[in-house]
């Protein structure tokens, strides 16, 4: 793809803002954090657009990425070497257990799945963002993540409290294979997002989510850590989130899989790095 350096900071500028704003971003916010004229970021913008990584939900709007848009961002995340950690939690809070699960307000069953319970920055900098193939990250994620995970005697409590604490983290819903069954977190936290305001939409993923359990099942998934996007999704294509999990080892089966399931616009690098370091725990510690 014939996209410029300043292009690329551009879009990965508009995918981080987005993230936090949820609201389309225009020139002028660019152009003050680029120190260029507003003319010349639209220039950029419509070149961006003609290459389908950026669109203009509205006349006179500003631009938000489209699904090949994340694509490249993530490609460019997951092309980086594993040589630097971050430590993403700032606010220990998130990792304080408030409520026990058996009184978890989203908890529902469904016998598609069987038994499923409770469940700016400014720039794009290439040389401070986050990898997300760290076996490990160092700092409150890890400790919290482990400690967490290490409470739990038996597999599928650790299983579900990991699936959980995504949840916390990120906002999205969790999942978590248990053997045959499908555990599922946080549905209520993932349709408070602006994304789902629309009725259709949430139809939409719950159709994605009757279908998940039995495609993780027959597809089963052969990296690490896998990321589709928005029509990327092998099913649900219109449903307009993005599915991330990682495969890990468990008492269960080799191809055990923990993840979570939100809108196009998230913070990609950091949900990447807490799913990725989760299975490596879960490996870790539950084998």
């Amino acid at each position: 793809m014939n996209i410029t350096e300043r292009e690329k900071q551009i879009l990965f500028t508009i995918i981080e803002e987005y993230s936090e704003t949820a609201s389309p971003i225009g020139s002028v916010t660019l152009a003050k954090l680029f120190d260029v004229s507003s003319a010349t970021i639209r220039a950029e913008m419509n070149k961006l657009e003609e290459l389908g990584l950026l669109t203009q939900p509205h006349t006179s709007a500003g631009r938000v990425p489209t699904d090949a848009g994340y694509r490249l961002y993530v490609n460019s995340l997951m092309a980086k070497p594993e040589t630097e950690q971050t430590d993403f939690s700032e606010n220990e809070d998130f990792f304080e257990d408030k409520t026990d699960i058996k009184t978890r307000p989203d908890t529902f069953h469904n016998d598609t799945f069987g038994s499923i319970k409770n469940g700016p920055r400014t720039i794009y900098d290439y040389e401070r963002e986050f990898q997300p193939n760290h076996l490990l990250g160092s700092g409150k994620n890890s400790r919290a993540l482990e400690i967490r995970i290490m409470s739990h005697a038996s597999a599928d409590a650790a299983i579900k409290s990991a699936v959980d604490i995504l949840v916390d983290m990120t906002g999205n819903l969790g999942l978590g294979t248990i053997g045959n069954q499908l555990y599922l977190s946080g549905i209520s936290r993932l349709f408070a997002q602006p994304e789902f305001m629309d009725n259709s939409r949430i139809q939409s993923v719950a159709k994605l989510l009757d279908q998940l359990e039995p495609w993780l099942r027959e597809a089963k998934p052969g990296e690490p850590l896998n990321i589709y996007i928005g029509a990327e999704n092998p099913i649900g294509k219109n449903s307009g989130v993005s599915l991330i999990i990682s495969k890990f080892r468990s008492p269960y089966s080799d191809r055990s899989y923990i993840g979570v399931l939100g809108p196009t616009r998230q913070n990609y690098a950091r949900v990447m790095s807490l799913v990725k370091q989760a299975g490596n725990i879960l490996e870790t510690l539950v084998l």
